[in-house]
């Protein structure tokens, strides 16, 4: 959705800002979503036969977990159940996980709204999560978020490649 001239979104430094910070990440979870639905739900909650290897199903939905946990919970202060682990097991359809991206993009727009990138966020990322090592910034929590999706959506790429490459040959 592009704001049109004359909306607060325009007058507002801070909220042109978050507005497009959001696009950005919308756009890595609709390149991720599209890569799932390309698969279809079967094909895209199998693993590829390598060591350690997500199915795009589970990569795209611990990006959820990810978008949810460090923007809602350590940049807003809001409570996020997140089961890390669960996330790279999950299975589903690309229908519902659009729903789910669909709800988390509503909860990230009220997180960020009343918060500026030079702030501190709420609160400090556990040790075990595997963040920056660094204290951040709200804007360096962003850039982390965005930093994680980006790599993610590539490996959704690679992983539809690997899974479909004898369908294409």
């Amino acid at each position: 959705m592009e704001p049109h001239p004359g909306s607060p979104i325009d007058e507002d430094p801070t909220l042109r800002d978050q507005h497009e910070y959001l696009y950005f990440l919308r756009r890595a979870f609709d390149g991720m979503l599209g890569a799932l639905e390309d698969l279809g739900d079967d094909v895209g909650n199998v693993r590829p036969p390598l060591p350690g290897a997500n199915s795009a199903y589970a990569i795209a939905y611990h990006c959820v977990g990810v978008a949810d946990y460090w923007i809602g919970h350590i940049v807003a202060g809001r409570e996020v159940d997140r089961d890390r682990a669960a996330e790279f097991t999950a299975t589903g359809s690309a229908h519902e996980l659009r729903r789910k991206v669909d709800a988390l993009f509503q909860r990230l727009a009220t997180d960020l709204e009343s918060v500026t990138q030079t702030a501190l966020p709420h609160n400090t990322p556990p040790a075990e999560f595997e963040g920056p090592d660094r204290p951040l910034s709200v804007r360096g929590v962003q850039l982390h978020v965005l930093e994680e999706l980006a790599q993610h959506h590539g490996h959704i790429q690679i992983t539809r490649d690997l899974l479909t490459r004898g369908a294409r040959s």
